[in-house]
């Protein structure tokens, strides 16, 4: 509970809870709706709180699965902080204008950030001698103007598992694109936009700088957690799978010692066997000799029987 006394006292701090004047309002923010001070609304700090953990949670989560979170916020006082923010975690983010078709048609805007690749490689490069200086600078244009709008998204490569904009009102083409791709979004939503539009929704104040901030860094933090498990479970993993092939190795090395043992006491036992066979022969052969003459015996026996009727 402390903590979230303290996260809300931040929120209060930051300027969170401003919503827009009560004529500009969506009456669908009514339940994130505290009360109205001087003609402007004040949104529910216990709401924020409570949808700022839920949201970053879920993109936890996301970023643990190994998925891309991409951060757009092309306002003027969100530039700066989603920049930062989306390169701490090593995320995409759109700053500058939204390309229509960006999501929807993102193998076009990859064959444009494969350009902006190629002018890279030729002006470091050895070809880039050959060309005049005049050649070089339209280059170098071309690249900065490509790099503003598609710096961000250079190392996407694939349609991102998620969006997290900053004023779901200002960037509703993103929205628009996200929600056709069933994209999950995430976003900060003042008491002028609509709720419903995105997954999860953090009311908040979306217009200061200080308010933005806040609420990305919190965001950014859960989804830096949720990396650093990925990286702690992969880790893990690698010491079982090294720890198994140890195992098995072990085992493999036992297994050809007990053959080697077996096969000589096989070896062994094989030729004592032989030597008693032979044993047995010389037997066989002497009582055969026995029996001969024995027979022999008993020949002359027979001989002496008529002798003896005739005497």
């Amino acid at each position: 509970m402390e903590n979230n006394t303290s996260l809300q006292q931040q929120l209060l701090d930051a300027g969170v809870h401003f919503g827009h004047l009560r004529k500009k309002w969506n009456p669908k923010m009514l339940p994130y709706i505290f009360a109205e001070k001087k003609g402007i609304h004040i949104i529910d700090l216990n709401k924020t709180t409570e949808h700022l953990q839920e949201a970053a949670a879920a993109l936890k989560q996301i970023a643990r699965s190994g998925k891309k979170i991409m951060f757009v916020g092309t306002k003027k006082q969100a530039k700066e902080i989603v920049t930062e923010c989306a390169r701490k975690v090593n995320m995409p983010f759109v700053t500058e204008r939204w390309l229509g078709g960006m999501l929807t048609n993102f193998n076009t805007v990859r064959k444009s950030v494969k350009k902006m690749q190629s002018i890279d490689k030729m002006l470091s490069e050895s070809t880039a001698d050959v060309l005049t200086k005049k050649e070089k600078l339209t280059l170098g244009r071309d690249r900065d103007k490509m790099d503003k709008v598609l710096g961000g998204i250079s190392q996407l490569g694939r349609v991102p598992a998620a969006l997290f904009i900053i004023d779901i009102g200002h960037e509703h083409i993103a929205l628009a694109e996200a929600k056709r791709l069933g994209i999950t979004t995430f976003g900060m939503v003042d008491t002028n936009c609509d709720p419903n539009k995105v997954d999860f929704a953090i009311p908040a104040n979306d217009d200061a700088t200080k308010s933005i901030a806040i609420i990305t860094q919190y965001v950014t933090a859960a989804i830096a957690e949720g990396l650093a498990e990925r990286q702690a479970a992969k880790d893990e993993e690698t010491d079982v799978d090294a720890e198994d092939i140890e195992k098995e190795k072990k085992a493999q090395r036992l297994q050809a010692e007990a053959e080697a043992e077996g096969g000589r006491g096989r070896g062994q036992g094989g030729g004592r066997g032989q030597g008693g066979g032979g044993g047995h022969r010389g037997g066989g052969q002497n009582r055969g000799g026995g029996g001969q003459n024995r027979g022999g015996g008993n020949r002359p026996g027979g001989n002496r029987g008529p002798g003896g009727g005739r005497r």
